[in-house]
């Protein structure tokens, strides 16, 4: 399960990486280019995916750490 939610965290980053650009119009050629919707988003996005991938970090550095 934990690994899911590390692919899933790289997914949004990428995904919502790829969003910003195109709402920004650094990335033409969509119906989403100039959009300054996509590109917040597309921010939400990344910061859902940093989140997920910072939450897998702290799992995986925690186990077998007993705390009082």
């Amino acid at each position: 399960m934990g690994w899911l939610k590390a692919i899933v965290g790289v997914v949004c980053v990428v995904l919502g990486g790829l969003w910003i650009g195109q709402g920004v119009g650094i990335l033409p050629g969509s119906i989403m280019s100039g959009q300054i919707v996509w590109a917040i988003i597309g921010l939400v996005l990344v910061v859902v995916g940093l989140w997920l991938i910072w939450t897998f970090g702290r799992s995986r550095t925690s186990v077998g750490v007993t705390r009082p």
